[in-house]
């Protein structure tokens, strides 16, 4: 980082804030600070939506799923296209005509409030762990840089995005992440290019995705079914459909942004543009690191990413075995590299017997660098017991810092704020406008002006921010955390997604029914989280239709109840 870089990340972030607070300043009725006045075209709301769900995790973070994992990944957003047209069908008409401010208000007017207030609550629970998620990613990259803690950097940025969400609400979080996009995709694809011409004058393109094949990392598409495996396409177009189902028509982080459509064609419109677009964009996220992986062939990589770390255990007493370790390495990728030249060189003659024992040779030399970076890994969690040393998260970021030029690294570190920023402050919005709502106005401060309800609704804003940074300073024990949200997101969406449907479509199952079955459901989901090898994504299918059936046959014994 030098002073271009500082002046690039200053300059976006604060525009960005001053925009959305200048622009929003006059904001002053309900219906503006919670639904943006309804005046939003289809355009803005895909965007919005897009915004809200790409955080600062998912530009972090994928890349580096993709490095280590390939581009399976993909397969998670295959059911989304399905998701957003039997929204548009079935969900937003019903909102539209009860003219509701949030999803669960339709629970009570179905139900009753308490199922209401259940529903409420379960998503502040989900949205509350989420929103700490993604502020911690972005305070992630700035302790790292400037070697400061984590809760200082945590509570810089939870603080910006206080300033503009506070001061204009919905409207305030759609006009800002049009910009945030902007900055985010430009910056992104400039990664991407880069990333590839820095590889050797003889690599084409064609190359750079033959040789990402040949070592498997263009694994787009897994028609095997295996309910232990995270990603396939099973898992996507069936378990993901249910969970893209929940989360843009029951979460309200998202049905906020569609219900501030200026009519029902624009909330359409904006739900089926993003889910056209959602595919290609993760797809380019996805394949950008497929080139950092590549470059990462030709050019020697740290053998831990958290450089940061490393170098404090490299002071103590065990810095002599890892520096030994960081011999043994280099040695190592040196020979990986001569392979790689080989498979080029046979990629290019076409040579299959070539490229196949060239391919045999780079996978057996990378389950030996595999190995040096897992003994490293060791030595650093002996060193440092409370560390995290899964560093997938960083890989991108260290290829950032250490690769581009000056000016694009302010640039990258700008999409990685713009993207935590506008997920934060769509997920900070959904929960303070949730808890005023369906808790606040419903339950506690009941027909009392509009004014005193836009006053809560920005404190519980600030309440929730608070939450966010005190849940972000514990969010480095997760894995990997574009993983952690989705596992995060599994554990309650299909609950509330239960509910929702047989609201929608069992019409004679009532609110008792219903309630109790939700409990019994959530209870179901936590217990194969902790007890069963089942895919994350499948906990969705199971809170779902462990809703719909015990509500069934809960309702039919209380009526037998009644009868008898």
């Amino acid at each position: 980082m030098n002073s271009l870089d500082w002046v690039v990340l200053i300059g976006t972030v604060a525009f960005i804030v001053t925009y959305g607070t200048w622009k929003t300043r006059k904001t002053a009725t309900m219906e503006g600070y919670l639904k943006g006045d309804s005046s939003l075209k289809w355009w803005m709301i895909g965007i919005s939506i897009m915004a809200t769900q790409a955080s600062a995790v998912t530009f972090l973070s994928t890349p580096g799923q993709a490095i280590e994992d390939g581009m399976r990944f993909l397969q998670f957003y295959f059911g989304l296209p399905i998701a957003m047209v039997i929204i548009s069908v079935t969900m937003v008409p019903i909102y539209y005509k009860l003219k509701v401010y949030t999803a669960y208000e339709y629970l009570e007017n179905r139900f009753d409030l308490k199922t209401r207030s259940l529903a409420a609550v379960l998503f502040l629970i989900l949205r509350g762990l989420s929103a700490g998620i993604t502020l911690y990613a972005p305070a992630l990259v700035l302790s790292t840089i400037l070697e400061w803690r984590i809760s200082i950097t945590t509570v810089i940025i939870g603080s910006l995005v206080i300033i503009y969400v506070v001061s204009g609400g919905t409207k305030a979080v759609s006009l800002t992440q049009r910009h945030q996009m902007a900055v985010i995709m430009s910056g992104m694809i400039l990664a991407g290019i880069l990333a590839f011409s820095m590889l050797p004058h003889d690599v084409s393109f064609i190359d750079t995705v033959t040789i990402a094949g040949e070592l498997g990392k263009l694994n787009l598409v897994n028609i095997e079914f295996n309910p232990n495996d995270r990603y396939n396409i099973w898992s996507g177009l069936i378990a993901g459909t249910f969970l893209f189902l929940s989360y843009f028509g029951t979460d309200q982080s998202q049905v906020a942004r569609y219900l501030g459509g200026a009519s029902i064609a624009e909330s359409r419109l904006g739900l089926i543009f993003n889910g056209l677009l959602k595919i290609p964009m993760q797809f380019i996220i996805l394949f950008i690191g497929v080139l950092v992986y590549v470059f990462y062939l030709f050019h020697q990589p740290p053998i831990f990413h958290n450089t940061v770390l490393k170098e404090t255990v490299m002071q103590t007493e065990r810095g002599d075995t890892l520096r030994a370790i960081d011999n043994a390495y280099t040695k190592v990728f040196n020979e990986k590299k001569g392979e790689v030249i080989n498979l080029v060189d046979a990629i290019h003659a076409k040579d299959e017997r070539s490229v196949k024992a060239a391919r045999s040779k780079i996978k057996a030399i990378e389950e030996e660098e595999k190995l040096l970076r897992d003994s490293t890994r060791a030595i650093i969690k002996n060193a440092l017991p409370a560390a995290k040393v899964q560093d997938r998260d960083y890989i991108f970021l260290n290829f950032v810092l250490n690769n581009l030029p000056h000016g694009i690294i302010g640039l990258l570190l700008a999409v990685m704020f713009s993207a935590a920023m506008s997920s934060m402050a769509g997920e900070l919005n959904a929960l303070a406008s949730t808890t005023t709502v369906d808790i606040y106005k419903r339950s506690v401060a009941i027909n009392q002006s509009e004014v005193v309800y836009i006053k809560a609704s920005k404190w519980f804003t600030i309440a929730w921010a608070i939450l966010a940074m005190a849940f972000a300073m514990l969010a480095s024990f997760a894995e990997n955390l574009i993983q952690f949200v989705n596992i995060v997101g599994s554990l309650f969406y299909g609950t509330i997604l239960g509910i929702f449907l047989t609201a929608f479509y069992v019409k004679y199952v009532k609110g008792t029914a219903v309630f109790w079955s939700a409990l019994i459901a959530e209870g179901i989901v936590f217990y194969c989280y902790f007890f069963t090898d089942i895919a994350f994504l499948l906990y969705n299918i199971i809170g779902c239709i462990s809703v719909i059936l015990i509500s069934i046959l809960t309702q039919a014994f209380i009526q037998k109840q009644r009868i008898a």
